[in-house]
């Protein structure tokens, strides 16, 4: 245990400033926004510190780690511990929502509990990556739902009760079965109950009921990855939010349910991993391409972008499922890529919304002229979306073929149709990416835009896109900058696994 309590911190510090931001004046919207840009960018640099001068990353134990006794009659404790996996997605955290914090400044309609919400959303995010209690773990889980519930409700689009209802009951009742999950696991065959998901590693269970516990975690896992066919809340719920919402929505949220599946079913329940994996390369396969056909069939700007996401989540089950060193560390490297450009993607679409008041793709054309910078920006997030070679999406879905590749528990034949899925996906990724630019940027200004509206993006939109692609290009130049970090973990857990005979 460190002497100063640096993860608590981290996890406590943004929710805790937030509570100041009621004292504030309704009026001092000006304040406030740089009150709370103040606040995620000074925890984003004790993130930058405790990964630079507390941490060591060159061991796949936990090295920083915290554990202080909460409730005792049932042994639950406020215990915290980064590592590999966990340090990169706490960074990705900081370096978003800062970005997303600045994103939020046109809004001016009661940005008190706006920039609240933001902050304790910072909060839940860094402290679910950085539990190593499982009812822990729940809480952090279920600290998120309302913030985002309440962003959707008072600064949603003209549908966002009808996507805010859908959001939370898609995943309040799907979080039922962590807690039921995290129950049964802490309570069986042990006289002493605990949380601990390092003594919890250790415990075997008989494999009918790791396969009962491993599909409770999996199916709330499912809702926020989103897995098909549980993904219908997330183009409703991208469509109405905010951008800077959306920016917090894709760029971290989503990547909660790949670390779930990696912290929790395949660090605990490795058997039951080891046998449901080729079903999660299966449905990863599926998703990358009903994903990227769904995108082509939209007509608004924002769920073609959300159902994109689907698609690219698609490539995390796969390097998951993969049971490899190089497919694991892709799906890793998958999760980071696509939280930055994700973000990059709905914060262009949001800002691109503010000029043209409008979403419908058919509505836009000919914008180009007047926003040359906006369409500049669009068209490099739009490429690294679809894998262009030097951006970090190349590396990641790269690692994630070879990573199939390399796995001798499949078969020649279900390795073959797997790729050849893929394949398909990445075909048909810039047919509706660079569809996309087409009817938003080239041919004749619809009559539906209003020329007095396009103006070309300010400074502080410039720095927000550029400082989001600038990590998108340095990892796609040199990914192993990134991937040392995680690279020990990875090799631990999978000496965990105990692959049974998984010839498909």
């Amino acid at each position: 245990m460190n002497h100063y309590p640096w993860l608590t911190t981290i996890v406590m510090f943004p929710i805790l400033a937030g509570l100041f931001i009621p004292f504030f004046s309704s009026e001092g919207n000006k304040i406030i926004r740089w009150y709370t840009l103040g606040i995620c960018l000074l925890e984003f640099l004790l993130i930058i510190y405790i990964f630079c001068y507390q941490y060591e990353f060159n061991n796949h134990h936990i090295q920083l780690k915290e554990d202080y006794s909460w409730i005792d009659f049932m042994e639950f404790h406020w215990r915290l511990g980064i590592d590999g996996f966990s340090i990169g997605l706490i960074l990705l955290t900081g370096f978003i929502t800062t970005l997303a914090s600045l994103a939020a400044w046109p809004v001016t309609r009661n940005p008190r509990l706006f920039y609240f919400l933001m902050l304790a959303m910072y909060s839940g995010q860094i402290g679910l990556f950085a539990s190593q209690d499982i009812l822990l773990f729940f809480l952090m889980w279920e600290l998120e739902l309302l913030p985002i519930y309440l962003l959707l409700v008072f600064w949603g689009g003209k549908r966002r009760l009808y996507a805010a209802t859908k959001f939370i009951l898609y995943t309040a009742g799907s979080s039922i079965f962590i807690l039921i999950g995290a129950l049964v696991i802490a309570f069986y065959n042990s006289n002493i109950s605990t949380f601990d998901l390092e003594f919890l590693s250790g415990k075997n269970y008989p494999l009918g009921l790791e396969i009962i516990i491993y599909l409770s975690f999996l199916f709330a896992y499912a809702v926020k990855l989103p897995i098909i066919p549980f993904h219908t809340w997330l183009p409703d719920t991208h469509g109405e939010a905010h951008y800077s919402t959306c920016m917090l929505l894709a760029g971290i949220l989503l990547k909660m349910g790949g670390y779930g599946l990696v912290r929790i079913n395949m660090e605990l329940l490795p058997h039951a991993h080891s046998l449901f994996a080729p079903w999660l390369v299966s449905a990863g396969a599926i998703q990358i391409v009903y994903g990227a056909l769904t995108s082509l069939g939209q007509r608004n700007l924002k769920r073609r972008v959300a159902y994109s996401s689907v698609s690219h989540m698609g490539f995390v089950l796969i390097g998951i499922g993969s049971l490899t060193n190089i497919g694991l560390s892709g799906a890793i490297l998958q999760m980071i890529s696509h939280g930055l450009i994700g973000a990059s993607l709905f914060f262009l679409s949001g800002i691109s919304y503010d000029r043209t008041r409008t979403l419908l793709l058919d509505q836009m054309g000919g914008i180009a002229t007047s926003m040359p910078k906006i369409f500049a920006l669009f068209t490099g997030s739009s490429i690294a979306s679809l894998a262009l070679p030097g951006t970090s999406g190349f590396a990641a879905e790269l690692m994630i073929f070879l990573g199939m590749t390399n796995n001798d528990n499949y078969s020649f034949t279900f390795k073959i149709i797997i790729l050849l899925i893929q394949g398909i996906g990445i075909i048909l990724t810039p047919i509706y990416l660079l569809s996309m630019l087409r009817q938003m940027f080239y041919g004749y200004r619809s009559s539906e835009i209003q020329i007095t509206y396009l103006t070309d993006a300010v400074p502080r939109e410039i720095f927000i896109a550029i400082f989001i692609f600038l990590p998108i290009i340095g990892i796609g130049i040199y990914p192993n900058f990134v991937l040392s970090i995680w690279d020990n973990k990875t090799d631990s857990l999978l000496s965990q696994l105990f692959p049974r005979n998984l010839q498909y």
